[in-house]
């Protein structure tokens, strides 16, 4: 259905967008687009989605706030699963250390640290030369299928594992937990973090 949008009908999408877009930019946080981008994006769907209204079962208002909440939401989960793979937040430089400290990164950061610093990873070159000597060492220990297999999850999952030939997948993953125990007894704790990083 083709509407007639007033001024009035016009200011309350507007509004009703500014403040989706506002409450979507505070759950995603500082590393997200800007505001305006966000509600950009918001009426750019409602408006697709507008010829749908009825106004004989309910306000502009409320069905404007129904559509950006919907829309709102899956940006945020798309978003939330793009961090996810990456593995975190993309964090910006220019971004404030905290609400407390308003100071950006780059000039609390220094230049031994790092941005990997941030995000968990050792900067220590001697303990990195010893878990790779005790891996190696580890993986000398086992049968060379079973080193095939340790080797080939550096690089592939289970399932590029079973297409290449090492068996099937639910016989791959009775293997790896038999692995997990092995390379235990070998000293390398029971994560399998280790085995990825080799």
């Amino acid at each position: 259905m083709q509407i007639e949008l007033s001024p009035h009908h016009i200011q309350t999408i507007l509004f009703e967008a500014q403040a989706a877009a506002k409450r979507l930019h505070w759950r995603l946080g500082p590393a997200s687009p800007g505001q305006e981008d966000l509600c950009q994006d918001l009426l750019i769907d409602l408006l697709r989605r507008l010829p749908a209204f009825d106004p004989k079962r309910g306000s502009l208002g409320a069905f404007s706030g129904l559509i950006l909440r919907n829309q709102a939401s899956r940006i945020a989960m798309r978003t939330m699963k793009e961090r996810r793979a990456q593995g975190g937040t993309m964090l910006s430089l220019d971004a404030p250390l905290s609400q407390v400290d308003p100071r950006p990164m780059s000039e609390v950061l220094s230049n031994q640290d790092g941005l990997g610093a941030w995000h968990g990873q050792s900067l220590d070159t001697r303990l990195a030369t010893e878990q790779s000597m005790d891996l190696r060492r580890a993986l000398g220990h086992l049968p060379p299928r079973d080193r095939a297999i340790s080797v080939g999850l550096a690089h592939g999952s289970v399932a590029t594992l079973a297409r290449c030939g090492f068996g099937s997948r639910s016989s791959l993953y009775r293997r790896i937990s038999d692995l997990r125990l092995a390379l235990t007894l070998h000293g390398l704790g029971p994560t399998w973090d280790e085995l990825h990083r080799a």
